[in-house]
């Protein structure tokens, strides 16, 4: 496994090569009572109060990723919650190779559209998805895109931008 403090890079590059786009990206932290908030479907299970320690244990990126099956390829690129499974059965998924144990495992992925939905507006409450579905989607599905490294997102290419280059 690669040291921890290499992780968070490790995962953009991984987001980053295997073409998603990244709608939204920011790096915070979480207390204790948003991570029981986030959480709160697994209050009562014997994991629950190691996933919320874990998650206010300290800074966080939080992304809004799109591509063609966005939910469905992000949770194979990152493999099984059980990080023993992932490093035996995928050990080039990001569980495999930055996993440690699998309340600390690495990254969290919805599992399904509406589940995205929620956890988008938990992270991102400023977000308006629909206005995004009308505004931005269309011109990057067209690949009217590029990558701006500073923000650390993929911006829709305006007209003007399109002319100069």
């Amino acid at each position: 496994a690669q040291p921890l403090r290499l992780c968070p890079q490790a995962v953009h590059e991984t987001i980053l090569s295997n073409r998603f786009l990244i709608v939204r990206a920011k790096e915070l932290r979480c207390g204790r009572e948003e991570s029981r908030r986030f959480y709160r479907e697994h209050a009562g299970r014997f994991f629950y109060q190691r996933l919320v320690e874990f998650m206010a244990s300290g800074p966080m990126w939080a992304y809004i990723l799109a591509h063609e099956n966005a939910v469905t390829l992000w949770r194979s690129l990152m493999g099984p919650t059980k990080v023993f499974r992932a490093r035996n059965n995928v050990p080039d998924s990001i569980r495999g190779a930055y996993g440690l144990t699998d309340t600390r495992n690495t990254t969290h992925g919805s599992d399904s559209p509406a589940a995205a939905s929620r956890e988008i507006a938990f992270f991102f409450p400023e977000f308006n998805e629909q206005l995004w579905y009308q505004q931005e989607e269309p011109h990057l599905r067209c690949g009217q895109v590029y990558y701006n490294a500073e923000e650390r997102v993929h911006c829709v290419l305006r007209d003007e931008e399109a002319e100069l280059t």
